[in-house]
């Protein structure tokens, strides 16, 4: 069955109107919650307004969805599915010689595309959102209105300034003062590529500007040579604040089209981009799994007569199965992050694994 014909045009509305639904309640009740616990956070906190609270909620909310995305499609999808039964809808579309793949495709296509929707639309806003998230969490936790989530913990990064060599830079402290990001007690460190040091630099505090930093009360120190003082110096750099910060965010808080370069600096720099790799990879593979949600709905789900009861067999073993497929998908990711299987197999296997033994489920249904 083609997705573009009447029938498949009237699968296709059901199972987005059915998802809409679903969505729209599980907003509602995250939101609900999130509202009540960060007003439980804030009792303590007399100059936090019920809008930063709401503020708060809404900006976190996006991130959770994202969480629960998979089950909304599958609770959409057994919905779908379940009232196509029970009106004897599929029943008839049976007679009528659509198999159980020609019915299946429009919902698949559908779900294929709002994962596609998902990932390249939703995401950047839910990583941006989470983003605003995390600073106003910081703000209620310092009580500073203009506070700007960095580190208190000091700064270790890295940085290749060509191929044979790179620079080490740490800090004690970092924080944002209006464009800029200051730095106090800075010591940069150059060395080749097998780790000996050419060149150390010292300085009291440091700014990053755009393309550069520049340090104030330099000290310079090289191998055989006396110590050299500097007032200012401005050292070249292709980092930026942006850069920087994403060594305190979550890979998760990164939106999908930036996950590539910041994937690409960090395995230039040396770093390990593993977490960001995995976390690229799982998106791409996100709307695939959507789809594989909806075939374990339709294992439950899709029976030629739902007169005979057995609903709570559908919405337990249902929803099991979706939390089953959750908690592998999470233990593989494990498995990927500590490098003891490929992150590409990580994230594929969980999708694959669910996919082909609902196809089974399925084929056996069919010829059934």
């Amino acid at each position: 069955m083609k997705p573009t014909s009447i029938l498949g045009r009237y699968l296709t509305k059901q199972i987005l109107l059915n998802f809409f639904a679903v969505l729209f309640m599980v907003l509602s009740v995250v939101m609900l919650f999130e509202i009540v616990e960060l007003l439980r956070r804030a009792s303590s906190k007399y100059d936090a307004s019920f809008w930063f609270i709401l503020q708060m909620a809404i900006t976190k909310m996006p991130k959770t969805i994202e969480m629960v995305f998979p089950f909304v499609m599958m609770i959409a999808a057994m919905a779908t599915f379940w009232k196509l039964s029970k009106t004897n809808e599929f029943v008839i579309m049976r007679a009528a010689g659509v198999s159980i793949w020609g019915f299946l495709l429009p919902v698949l296509t559908a779900t294929f595309v709002v994962g596609i929707i998902n990932v390249t639309l939703i995401n950047p806003v839910a990583a941006d959102m989470y983003d605003m998230y995390e600073t106003l969490e910081y703000r209620l936790k310092t009580k500073n209105p203009k506070a700007v989530l960095f580190s208190d913990q000091g700064l270790w990064i890295r940085e290749a300034l060509d191929e044979d060599n790179i620079m080490v830079l740490q800090a004690k402290s970092l924080r944002q003062e209006k464009e800029d990001l200051l730095l106090r007690n800075v010591t940069i460190l150059e060395m080749d590529r097998k780790s000996q040091p050419s060149r150390r630099l010292e300085a009291f505090v440091g700014t990053l500007k755009d393309g550069h930093f520049e340090l104030k009360d330099v000290k310079i120190y090289i191998s055989g040579q006396a110590i050299e003082t500097k007032n200012s110096l401005s050292y070249k750099t292709s980092l930026d604040a942006d850069r920087i910060k994403e060594n305190f965010v979550a890979p998760e808080s990164i939106s999908f089209w930036d996950l590539p370069d910041t994937i690409k600096f960090y395995e230039t720099s040396g770093f390990s981009a593993i977490r960001h790799r995995l976390r690229y990879l799982s998106l791409l593979v996100s709307p695939f799994l959507l789809c594989s949600m909806v075939l374990v709905a339709a294992v439950f789900a899709l029976r030629p007569n739902n007169r005979r009861g057995g609903v709570m067999f559908l919405i337990v073993g249902g929803i099991t199965t979706g939390f089953i497929v959750y908690f592998l998908t999470q233990l593989v990711y494990a498995f990927g992050i500590n490098g003891y299987i490929p992150v590409g197999l990580a994230v594929s296997t969980p999708t694959l694994i669910a996919t082909l033994i609902s196809v089974s489920l399925l084929l056996h249904l069919e010829d059934g």
